[in-house]
């Protein structure tokens, strides 16, 4: 080959390289960019007065003087609005019993659409359930039930050819010659008024607890359960992966024994991971009951049963990568083997060790099946450390599939299922780049 055809080729592969890294990062962003845009939500939002109320009256967060005003400012724009429905009711009470029947369906609906928007009407009794309480907490969510009021949802089926189309009709329209027809126009033009929304940073979403199956409040005891069970599970994988590696490349010798294992560590590490979820429950609940039932240690022992075959190989590979004149040198001035493993081969190595200890922390941080039957409950408050032993634990990844898939209102709470995963990303690429920082320093001090 000569040399013109060697540098072309050289420039081909070096094009090619730089364009999988460019198309991988545009993959990467295009993943990430919806998960950014959309959990920020979670905690940067646009806040009503009955987004303080909640603060104050769960959580005592707040300025109360400030909040008794903007509650007496809001309660003036809606008093209008309450009277306009007090009056339309004493008008219904007036009327022919099949007319009074004619409206009051219409009027239920209207009714139901203000108590959404606005919360409870005054004077009746307050609901058990939090999300009945309040109206709407978020200015982009009362925008959607401010349409609900004005407008009806009607098909159209003129044409039996095409699939039946979604249009709106004025509420209003259907109560003209009516005192109510002038509420519609009167709520459009004093929500503002009536709900105060102001721009709100909610770091609660981060430390508080959920409230009302994650309708309100934040996070806090799925993130900690998280870090509970990767925690965990790397309190185990790890030590038995570094032991389980200095036998491999140190002590095992070649034979079908040796074969054996290495061929069932490899099978391990492509084993499904709703598979380890099975068999955790099956072995450390129901064989060697650990705990009763569900609980942090036996999602933890899971995890890192499904984690040890990756540590196992980093590991491996880290002794390989030791140069052999590290151990001829130590050997040669009278250190035994096991000296020399300890004090030489391992600190040299530690560096790919850690940094495949962190990977396998980050995945068993993300993982959802061996969990599910293991470790992990939809609605839970935060386990003190003590507890790790007995009770189950939210966790973000179970729960991000439980909120969107489950939850009886998941198109209501989307934000909260986008910050769960925004935090679930976020700490999976701080474990990634702590590795990273961490290989670095530990190589640059071993440099010397």
């Amino acid at each position: 080959m000569n040399l013109g055809t060697r540098k072309l080729l050289d420039r081909s592969f070096t094009a090619l390289g730089v364009g999988s890294i460019v198309i991988m990062g545009m993959m990467l962003l295009v993943v990430l960019m919806p998960i950014l845009s959309n959990g920020i939500t979670a905690n940067v939002f646009r806040g009503t007065i009955e987004h303080r109320k909640l603060l104050y009256n769960e959580f005592r967060r707040g300025d109360h003087a400030e909040l008794q005003r903007q509650i007496a400012e809001s309660d003036a724009a809606r008093r209008k609005a309450y009277a306009m429905m007090a009056a339309f009711e004493a008008e219904m009470k007036l009327m022919s019993e099949e007319k009074h029947a004619g409206y009051q369906e219409k009027y239920d609906q209207v009714k139901s659409a203000m108590k959404a928007l606005l919360g409870p009407v005054p004077g009746e009794e307050l609901p058990e359930l939090t999300r009945f309480k309040y109206g709407q907490t978020r200015w982009s969510k009362a925008e959607e039930r401010l349409h609900e009021l004005l407008y009806e949802k009607q098909w159209d089926y003129s044409n039996p050819d095409v699939e039946a189309k979604e249009y709106d009709v004025s509420r209003a329209a259907s109560f003209q010659g009516t005192s109510l027809v002038k509420l519609f126009p009167y709520v459009e033009s004093n929500i503002d008024r009536m709900l105060l929304p102001e721009w709100t940073v909610y770091w609660g979403f981060i430390t508080d607890s959920s409230i009302d199956s994650h309708m309100f409040g934040g996070i806090w005891p799925e993130i900690q359960g998280t870090i509970f069970l990767a925690v965990g599970a790397m309190l185990f994988a790890f030590p038995l992966g570094v032991i389980a590696a200095v036998y491999f490349t140190e002590y095992a010798r070649e034979g079908f024994f040796n074969s054996l294992l290495r061929s069932a560590n490899s099978t391990l590490a492509g084993v499904p991971s709703i598979v380890f979820g099975l068999f955790g429950l099956a072995f450390f609940i129901n064989t060697l009951k650990v705990s009763e039932s569900k609980s942090v240690l036996a999602g933890s022992l899971t995890l890192a049963i499904m984690i040890l075959p990756t540590i196992i190989r980093s590991a491996e590979e880290a002794i390989l990568s030791v140069p052999k004149t590290y151990r001829e040198a130590s050997l040669s001035l009278g250190s035994s083997k096991w000296n020399t493993i300890v004090t030489v081969i391992l600190p040299a190595a530690l560096p790919g060790i850690l940094t495949g200890g962190v990977i396998s922390l980050g995945r068993a941080a993300g993982e959802t099946a061996p969990i599910i039957f293991t470790a992990a409950v939809s609605v839970g408050s935060a386990i003190g450390l003590a507890d790790v032993f007995s009770s189950p634990t939210p966790a973000l990844s179970w729960n991000i599939y439980n909120l969107a898939s489950e939850h009886e209102a998941a198109s209501e709470i989307r934000h909260v299922q986008y910050g769960m995963v925004l935090a679930l990303v976020t700490i999976v690429l701080m474990l990634n780049l702590s590795a990273i920082i961490l290989r670095a320093r530990i190589s640059k001090k071993l440099k010397g």
